[in-house]
This record gives structure tokens, sequence and C-alpha cells, in this order.
């Protein structure tokens, strides 16, 4: 008999749950607030994509209760890695946060290009910098889709998973998002988002089978970037909300919709009780 990973009793906090054919899965439960509070186990969860789960994996995530899963990935994605498994009962959201044809160039030349190919698009800095313009391009542009999930939280979609293809990017920069609706501690934000850099849970590099580049440390290198998870690049998404809007609180108003009821509402479902 299939042993299943052990699913916490509420209010408790999970062991850290390494599944099989997902990547960078875990509870954000137990993250502190600024009030001195915490959020809920089991309520909201975050991972890597779902296309390669395991039959004992699809079992573990079914037990979890879960209401909606969020997908953040678009077309492109779901073709290179599949879609989700289906799990029942669990309503499924796709909201793509980045287009198909946005850098599509770019993408073919990490998954195809030869060695100097990948030094002009990535040495000195500039897979960095991409990432930090991708971040900050997130927050600016996408405001309607984060306001679409935390209405969404707020009304009647936790217990929540939020992915994309590593769980690190889109999915992190959404579960951030999330976070500080409710009030949690920047610094809580980033330690969690740089969980994204264990090994265990690192996105598994994909080169293509006609690609010219073996992965040598040089290519490892070059594309390190693109997979990590840097303070940086969290810290570009926090310095665009105030460079935008001013401050969190106006963010959220302005740039969100999210007024005083709803994060009321959010903070019920996702925060402990004072």
């Amino acid at each position: 008999m299939t042993q299943l990973p052990e699913v916490p009793p509420a209010g408790h906090g999970p062991k850290d749950v390494d599944l099989t054919g997902v990547r960078n899965f875990r509870d954000v439960g137990g993250l502190p607030t600024v009030d001195g509070r915490t959020v809920r186990y089991g309520r909201l969860y975050r991972s890597g994509h779902l296309a390669h789960a395991t039959a004992t994996d699809a079992a573990f995530l079914a037990g979890l209760g879960l209401h909606t899963i969020f997908d953040f990935r678009n077309a492109a994605d779901h073709k290179l890695d599949g879609l989700d498994v289906e799990l029942p009962g669990v309503r499924n959201v796709s909201i793509p946060l980045s287009d198909p044809a946005d850098g599509a160039e770019f993408w073919r030349l990490v998954r195809d290009g030869n060695i100097q190919q990948l030094r002009s698009i990535l040495a000195d800095g500039k897979g960095t910098e991409r990432m930090v313009a991708s971040y900050r391009s997130i927050i600016r542009d996408r405001t309607a889709e984060h306001s679409r999930v935390l209405h969404a939280l707020a009304e009647d979609s936790v217990p929540a998973l939020m992915h994309c293809a590593a769980g690190k990017d889109r999915a992190g920069l959404s579960i951030a998002v999330s976070l500080l609706a409710v009030g949690v501690e920047k610094e809580a934000i980033e330690a969690d988002y740089l969980k994204s850099n264990d090994a265990h849970r690192r996105y598994r590099i994909r080169r293509s089978d006609t690609s010219s580049a073996e992965m040598s440390d040089e290519v490892l290198e070059l594309l390190d970037p693109l997979f990590g998870a840097e303070a940086e690049y969290l810290a570009a998404a926090f310095s665009t909300i105030e460079e935008i809007w001013g401050s969190t609180d106006r963010y959220l108003v302005e740039g969100l919709k999210i007024g005083p009821e709803t994060r009321a509402r959010l903070r019920e479902r996702l925060v402990e009780d004072a």
C-alpha cells in the first residue's frame, strides 16, 4: 500500500513535504503579520506546476481540501510541461501572468541556443536585469489579475494553491501580494520566497534535444539568474509598489481595488484570530 505524505491536522504546521512529481510545494502558514498574528496553516499553498504529479502526489493534494488552484502559466508553458492533473472537486482557475509572445525569441534561445547566443543574452548581468524587469512589469501591468486573485480569496477560494511553472516568479509574486494584503511582514515574505532556492525545490532546467550547448558549468551559471530566487528580484517588486503608488495601502486600494471590507475578509480567511 502506498504511503501518502502526512496531512497535518487543522491549525498545525505541516512537515516539509517533498512530493515526487511536484516541485517547490509548501504551505505559507505560520508567517508573522505586522500586528503580531500569523497566517493560518492549511489555507494558502504554493508550488510548481502539477502536470507531472504522481498518483500519490495527487492523492496528497486531494487530501488538503483545496477549493481552488490558481495556474499562472500561459499556453506556451502548458505546451512545454503539460496541463495540471485533475483533482476531484477542485476548481481550476487559469490566470496567465505572462504573454506567450513576450520574450518568445529569448526563451527559444534559452532552450535551443548555443553558448555564444546564451552569452549574448545572459552574460554580464543581463539575465539578472531581465528578471528584475519582469518582476517590475508584473507588479505594474498585472493589477487586474492580482485584483481578481485577491477578490477570489476573499469570497470563496480558500483553501487555495497557487502555482506557475517553477512556483517561484509568477506564483511567488501572487503569494507575495496576497501576504501583503493581510499584513505579513516583508522580511517574512522574502524568507518564504527564498525557500525556492532549496535544491529539492528548484525547477529542473530543461534544454531541448536540438540544443548544441551541453549543460556545462558555464551554461548552468548563465541560466542560474533565470531559475534562482533572488532577494533583489522581490525587492524590485516592492520598490515598484512604492514608486508607483507610494505605499502598500494605496497599491491595494488604487491599484488592486481592494477596499477595507475585502481586506477584512481576507484576514478572516487567512490569518489567525487575535
